[in-house]
């Protein structure tokens, strides 16, 4: 079960534009498979969440990926054009599901949740650094990107939390690096990211981040900026 991070002090965040020009880099993770043990690229590194789920809620695993996640969560909810709940409440019904839809969305929050304690560990030796701005970049809907930010307690550790479902569209999109070069401002250095999928790492290298392929922790603990930090 993941854990809040109750200890960590609270961030005060503003709206608008981000002021503090003068830090020197603005250091950016991903969620699935980076800082939650999840879905990832790599299926060797892949946590799933859904394994009981047949025999706790009736509904398929390999039928709710096919027919729920690839079509309407990717296609509506995760770029903000449908909620989660009204997604789920018209596709649930068809999978053989007849309980409450926010009872499966509980579900489904609860045990994809797992922290990856050991890059959260990290992550809070950084955010003692004054030169250094730490933000979350991810493909997510509302109510999940919520759950991470206050019930997981990630609102603790980053500066923001930039979610497609914020966006209006999808990492590589480019619109998307756009965004968030609006909303961070000018920078001394490029974005360092850290994220599991390859077409991302172009997406975001394109942009002009410098990007990085994430597979363990030691994949930012090595990287020399980082390590000069720690």
């Amino acid at each position: 079960m993941a854990f809040p991070l109750k200890s960590l002090p609270a961030l005060g965040l503003s709206s608008g534009v981000d002021e503090r020009h003068d830090l020197t880099r603005a250091v950016f993770f991903d969620v699935d498979g980076v800082l939650v043990h999840g879905m990832h690229a790599n299926p060797s590194h892949v946590r799933r969440w859904d394994t009981t789920m047949l025999a706790d809620l009736g509904v398929e695993p390999t039928r709710f990926v096919a027919e729920f996640i690839f079509d309407i969560f990717v296609k509506q909810v995760v770029t903000g054009k449908m909620s989660v709940v009204e997604a789920l409440d018209r596709r649930l019904p068809g999978l053989g599901y007849t309980g409450s839809t926010m009872t499966f969305l509980n579900y489904w929050l609860e045990r994809d949740s797992v922290l990856n304690t050991e890059l959260i560990d990290l992550v809070t030796r950084l955010r003692a650094r004054a030169d250094i701005r730490l933000y979350i970049a991810t493909n997510q809907e509302h109510v999940r990107a919520s759950w991470l930010w206050s019930h997981l307690g990630l609102g603790q550790l980053f500066d923001d939390m930039f979610h497609s479902a914020r966006v209006g569209v999808r990492k590589p999109d480019p619109a998307y690096f756009d965004f968030i070069a609006r909303r961070i401002g000018p920078q001394s250095e490029p974005p360092l990211f850290f994220d599991d999928t390859p077409k991302v790492i172009d997406g975001a290298r394109r942009a002009g981040w410098e990007a990085v392929l994430f597979n363990t922790v030691a994949d930012v603990s090595s990287h020399p900026w980082v390590a000069a930090r720690l």
